[in-house]
């Protein structure tokens, strides 16, 4: 099995990188990324899926089958990008592609999800190869980055008859991602008041971005009171016009809450909610509240991950070589002394464990990290937790960029077609897909998946955290997320 999944990626490794490359270069964000959406189902289908469009109601959503009858397996892609990261790649510098709009992978949603369609290809192949039974389905997920794509697909059914999931994300790692995250929810809070000149009648006006100012104020109180785990972040979006001349009349402010559970999330949010509703009354503006989306925390799958972290190891890390060491150094030298002080709180997010001695005078990852299952939080969030919810799904991370490198930077966009990249892109598919094949022709080892999330879903049954009146929403322009 090992062999046959190395030959084939050894084979297919330029054609995966130039899927890779190709999202790269058209990059578009959530909910809105059709370019890269239709290629990817195009290829999806030249390579023998089938495939249905606009899954969940969502444009650039799509699942791709293979095979038929049980078992189910199903491999995540994800493939939207970020704004205000447009960067040339290969570089050591910040710099704007000045021919595109300025988004950017800076996540590396484009070996993301080329890995994550690699991984199904492989494990297709080997089906028909040795003429097995059972079905591959990858899963061409939008808007995770501000838009929890797959939360709206679980919602609406997408997954229904998965006996298990798969995924991986890039980062300066090889690890299986153990740990569970962080729940949230992102809400819009838009201020509407009165215009006036602010010198001649500014008793007639009353301020939309005042009522901002205080709902913040508010916020910031409340953070003594909350749970220390939990995480409130906001960003003004719309401070209602240029001149301060003018009383604003309308003003926005875009919230993320956080919490280790659903229902703290929910209680937060609440309490923001009266915080807004008395920002208005001090003001005697109008508070309207946009509740845009929301994502679980994740629920890791012990069985799983143990078979995923094996079949990383027998993947293993692969050499690094010199020139790929030199640029690294570059990537390096733009980090703040901060940064490469605590290089390795990227890595432990990601489910590294160790003190870093293995990387003495190193600038990139070459080795597999041990499987340390923890259930110590991850402070960041997934959309992949609302899959972890529904049925069995694991975890990878595969080394894709230098040492420390964190993401949604300009230095992780700069790397995202490198060869290292791209090697890293392959060993997470050869994982994902071994591990596949694992469950396709083990009914014991499904077994034992299926039964460790049966016994969690028992316990904890699923409440999709959107309501169903909200429909996924895009940027519509503006720059935030």
């Amino acid at each position: 099995m090992y062999t046959f999944i190395k030959d084939y990626m050894d084979n297919k490794a330029d054609y995966f990188n130039e899927v890779s490359a190709y999202i790269f270069q058209h990059p578009e964000t959530r909910f809105e990324e059709f370019e890269s959406a239709k290629f990817l189902a195009e290829q999806c289908e030249k390579q023998g899926f089938t495939v249905e469009r606009k899954l969940a109601n969502i444009p650039t959503a799509f699942k791709a089958t293979y095979g038929s009858g049980k078992p189910v397996i199903a491999f995540l892609g994800e493939y939207d990008a970020l704004p205000e990261l447009s960067q040339t790649p290969g570089t050591a510098k910040k710099e704007l592609v000045e021919e595109t709009p300025h988004f950017g992978h800076g996540c590396g949603h484009n070996l993301l999800g080329t890995g994550a369609f690699a991984a199904a290809c492989a494990t297709k192949a080997y089906l028909e190869a040795n003429n097995l039974p059972g079905t591959v389905v990858f899963y061409g997920c939008p808007g995770e980055e501000g838009g929890s794509g797959k939360t709206f697909m679980v919602r609406d059914g997408a997954f229904e008859g998965v006996d298990a999931a798969l995924t991986w994300h890039p980062s300066p790692g090889n690890s299986i991602m153990s740990r569970p995250t962080l729940a949230n929810y992102q809400v819009a809070f838009r201020f509407k008041g009165i215009s006036a000149h602010a010198a001649n009648s500014p008793h007639l006006g009353r301020s939309a971005l005042d009522a901002v100012e205080l709902m913040n104020v508010g916020v910031n109180y409340l953070r003594e009171h909350i749970i220390q785990d939990a995480r409130v972040h906001y960003a003004v979006t719309d401070t209602g016009g240029l001149s301060p001349a003018v009383v604003q009349p309308q003003a926005e402010v875009l919230y993320l809450i956080r919490a280790p559970k659903n229902n703290q999330v929910e209680g937060i949010y609440k309490r923001i909610c009266k915080i807004a509703e008395g920002a208005a009354l001090m003001t005697e503006t109008n508070v309207e509240i946009e509740f845009i989306k929301a994502c679980s925390n994740y629920v890791p799958n012990r069985s799983l991950e143990q078979i995923l972290h094996k079949n990383l190891k027998e993947v293993g890390a692969g050499e690094v070589s010199a020139e790929e060491e030199a640029y690294a150094k570059q990537i390096w030298e733009t980090f703040s002394s901060d940064e490469q002080e605590f290089y390795l709180d990227v890595m432990s997010g990601f489910g590294y464990i160790g003190d870093g001695s293995e990387f003495k005078g190193k600038y990139l990852n070459d080795q597999i990290s041990d499987y340390v299952p923890s259930e110590e939080i991850f402070y960041g969030s997934t959309d992949v937790a609302d899959v972890s919810w529904v049925l069995p799904t694991a975890q990878l991370t595969a080394a894709t960029s230098t040492l420390g490198t964190a993401l949604h930077t300009w230095q992780m966009t700069a790397q995202g077609l490198s060869d290292f990249a791209h090697r890293g892109m392959i060993r997470a598919a050869s994982a994902m897909a071994l591990t596949g094949i694992d469950l396709l022709t083990s009914s014991e080892k499904l077994a034992q998946v299926r039964e460790e999330h049966a016994q969690f879903e028992h316990q904890n049954p699923y409440n999709p955290p959107i309501p169903k009146d909200v429909s996924p929403s895009t940027l519509g322009g503006k720059r935030i997320y």
